[in-house]
């Protein structure tokens, strides 16, 4: 069975790959893709080639078990119909809608435990945003906002958005967001923000610290989240933390990270820097949270906030090439470009 994949060739180069899709084997099926995701965050940096190369993709997902050494194929959100199944499948799975963890492709081979069937109700293109909305999820879990918090959040990317979105499902006192792009912050005020800057403009930046250390609104933040992947961005995630403030860290810096100010505000202010990451559960849930129970939350998140609405840009595999670089660049106000495997 014919198939092509995107493959990653060099920094900033990205070809297709035209290879035979093995006879599934007896717990395998095979997945007619309809739709596959670009991270808008990690497949940047990956695009950009600043990643450890030696380091492994994910630990947790099978389809990722390699590294970054080139060629290398990537990608972790795909959605498609099975259309033919391993011996030891229940037939019942044959033509169901199902998503996948899994490299951009045209049809992928997986075992029949690593699909998750689409709930009925959700469209194949909404279902595309489970990793970014269980990620989302397993922030909100991490920092377990107290009522009557004043929240930010710093990066107005997908995960951004989703974040800010189920934060504003909560009885919060003021819910902040910080992202230079003006078509991004009036999206999150769409998804329930108060209040939105531009945190490299100097005068509303000056304007934000005065109304937030004015000793009338609680003296500084208490929730921060750090999601737009640029580590000046933490630094001023430091200088908004009130006393005992909290900020999650959600971005993977890659190879960009470097050292951030641990000065008089991070001192003084006792604050905590708590890292979040979705491959693993926080341990203080897992004594009733597991993985399928996040995800049923998440699912219940995307019929709740509509995600597909923030697909700005629908690219044919043949267009690899321009899709990551819409993606990296931010082309034309993109925020989520996808592919699409059928015309």
């Amino acid at each position: 069975m014919p198939a092509i994949a995107v493959v990653h060739t060099a920094p900033q180069s990205v070809r297709l790959f035209e290879y035979e899709v093995a006879t599934p084997r007896s717990n395998e099926v095979v997945i007619d893709t309809l739709y596959s995701a670009i991270s808008p965050g990690t497949e940047s940096m990956i695009y950009q080639g600043n990643m450890p190369r030696d380091s492994i993709q994910d630990e947790t997902i099978k389809s990722l078990s390699g590294n970054f050494e080139y060629p290398f194929r990537y990608g972790y959100s795909l959605v498609g119909s099975i259309v033919k199944t391993g011996a030891d499948v229940d037939p019942v799975w044959l033509g169901k809608k199902v998503f996948a963890f899994h490299p951009h492709c045209s049809k992928a081979l997986v075992s029949i435990d690593d699909c998750l069937a689409i709930p009925e109700d959700i469209r194949p293109q909404a279902a595309l945003f489970l990793p970014n909305m269980e990620t989302a999820v397993n922030f909100i879990m991490d920092a377990n906002p107290m009522i009557g918090s004043t929240v930010m959040v710093f990066g107005l990317g997908v995960v951004g958005l989703l974040t800010t979105g189920i934060l504003s499902l909560l009885p919060l006192h003021k819910l902040i967001v910080a992202d230079p792009l003006i078509n991004r912050i009036g999206q999150a005020k769409n998804f329930g923000a108060l209040q939105g800057i531009n945190p490299q403009d100097e005068q509303q930046w000056s304007a934000l610290l005065a109304q937030l250390f004015n000793q009338s609104d609680h003296d500084g933040v208490d929730l921060v989240f750090e999601l737009s992947g640029n580590m000046e961005a933490l630094d001023q995630a430091v200088k908004v933390a009130g006393f005992n403030g909290k900020i999650i860290v959600g971005s993977w810096y890659g190879m960009q990270s470097k050292a951030i100010n641990m000065g008089n505000h991070f001192h003084k202010r006792r604050l905590q820097f708590i890292s979040s990451q979705v491959s693993t559960l926080n341990p203080a849930h897992s004594g009733r949270w597991d993985k399928n129970r996040r995800i049923r939350l998440a699912w219940d998140m995307i019929r709740r906030l509509n995600p597909e609405q923030l697909i700005s840009h629908s690219f044919a595999p043949s267009e690899c090439s321009k899709a990551f670089a819409t993606n990296d660049k931010q082309l034309d106000n993109a925020i989520q470009v996808i592919f699409r495997y059928k015309q």
